[in-house]
């Protein structure tokens, strides 16, 4: 009996039912190596491509005067334990981590903006485990996004895939590091498309979020990580999950690639995002609103406003147009119509079906940017500085440290414009416009670009004497 159990007994999973139609199962061992995987189900060809683009982003938050780069600073538990410290206390430097997708052979790296995000030295550990120092090429808020560059050459980069194609059920894996635990891989299916969670809305009225929803597992650290097809075609950035604990309860979001091409252009290309814009108050059409308006279908966005002076008001739409498609592609979310026209620079056509009384209608609209231009963003900066009328550079580390401010532009060299016209000496260093705090000429820019009618610049001299002036903009 010993010898047959030892050698003759086929080690294979045996069941047999008794008297009382219970079933009990013995497993045995036996050898898998023969057996192939179904080639829609294999996610080890997505792996082996993912996992070697995938790298591990630490970021350093300076501990400075009065510094609060790091956003853990704020964490009321923080507070609770360790108090509100005094205005010279200088913090020890804190430390955080999450993911990134190498898009380039020559080492530009896409993240999560939220990774990144105040942080005053960036590493980046490759698959590999080589590790590189990191420079901030741009970051994006509206859409979570930051570009990142590392000196090295001949690196394995993630292909861009189709988002747009992607269906509800298939199947994508997503790679990164969660809780510091590299290359770690998760599968799940794509379980929505155009999802607003309304992460990114407190920071920006003209946030992007479509996010691409899937039940691949997703913690903390992985947020700037690679979510694959089974091509391992890159499909999205993961950002987001949705949870009650702060890990994975079995949702989780990512940026949709199309979206992440454009913004990582944008960046590369001009520094920052060119935003365009129709310019129209827009909602979801629902069962109530098709019933109200008369609708045969529940489906398009409707538009509930339209801004004087926009690129939608001079192409010639109006209120309660419904918007059906964007350039021949069906819109039927708020999210999806800004993932659209967010993908266009300003200056760019798009072809927008739009049903109006009932009747469908095409119409030809030309975007335009948040000062209600058609300019890129370098020729909308260029025209910034020419009305401000100075030449500016940025404050150093001791000036900062002897005037006790965080940021700072300094007025390098006053000409003819709107801050000579305000009272405004050379040598004034601009901390904040209009309660926004400036620390570079982006900074200015951007607080600027939007703007219309008076704003208040504050800052202080070289002296110590600090200086408020309104600007007629």
């Amino acid at each position: 009996m010993g010898g047959y159990k030892l050698f003759l007994e086929d080690k294979t999973l045996q069941s047999f039912e008794n008297n009382q139609n219970t079933v009990f199962a013995r497993y045995f061992d036996k050898d898998t190596t023969g057996i192939t995987v179904p080639e829609g189900l294999n996610f080890v060809y997505a792996s082996n491509i993912v996992r070697p683009t995938v790298v591990h982003v630490k970021c350093t938050y300076d501990g400075g005067p009065g510094a609060q780069n790091n956003p853990h600073m704020n964490d009321p538990f923080f507070k609770f334990f360790f108090d509100e410290p005094g205005e010279n206390f200088r913090r020890m430097p804190q430390q955080s981590s999450g993911s990134g997708v190498i898009i380039s052979s020559d080492g530009y790296i896409v993240t999560n903006n939220h990774v990144i995000d105040g942080a005053s030295k960036i590493q980046v550990v490759l698959d590999d485990k080589r590790t590189y120092d990191a420079k901030l090429v741009g970051k994006d808020p509206e859409t979570d996004l930051a570009l990142l560059k590392i000196e090295e050459k001949n690196l394995p980069f993630a292909k861009y895939g189709n988002s747009e194609k992607i269906k509800i059920g298939e199947w994508v894996l997503a790679c990164g590091n969660p809780f510091d635990l590299t290359s770690t891989i998760t599968a799940g299916i794509v379980s929505a498309k155009g999802r607003n969670i309304n992460l990114l809305r407190g920071n920006t009225n003209y946030a992007i979020e479509s996010f691409i929803q899937t039940d691949a597992a997703v913690n903390p650290g992985n947020s700037g990580g690679a979510l694959v097809n089974l091509k391992g075609e890159l499909v999205g950035i993961n950002t987001a999950i949705a949870s009650t604990t702060g890990a994975y309860s079995g949702y989780s979001f990512a940026v949709p690639v199309t979206l992440v091409k454009k913004v990582m252009d944008d960046l590369l290309n001009y520094g920052e995002v060119q935003r365009a814009l129709l310019g129209v108050l827009i909602t979801d059409v629902t069962a109530e609103i098709a019933k109200e308006k008369k609708l045969k279908d529940i489906k398009g966005v409707l538009v509930s406003g339209v801004n004087e002076g926009s690129a939608a008001k001079e192409a010639g739409m109006k209120e309660n147009d419904v918007i059906l498609k964007i350039d021949d592609i069906e819109v039927n979310s708020a999210s999806e119509l800004q993932e659209r026209v967010g993908q266009h620079r300003p200056g760019e056509k798009v072809k927008v079906s739009i049903l109006r009384n009932g009747e469908p209608k095409v119409i030809t609209v030309t975007l335009k940017n948040k000062r209600g231009t058609t300019r890129l963003v370098k020729e909308a900066s260029s025209q910034i500085m020419e009305d401000l009328g100075a030449e500016f550079t940025e404050v150093s580390d001791s000036e900062k440290e002897k005037l006790k401010i965080d940021k700072g532009l300094k007025v390098n060299k006053l000409l003819n414009g709107k801050l000579k016209d305000a009272g405004v000496k050379q040598g004034f260093v601009i901390t904040k416009i209009d309660k926004q705090e400036i620390g570079s000429v982006k900074d200015l820019s951007k607080a600027l670009e939007s703007k219309s009618g008076g704003v208040l610049v504050e800052g202080i001299y070289p002296d110590g004497k600090e200086g408020y002036y309104a600007l007629a903009w």
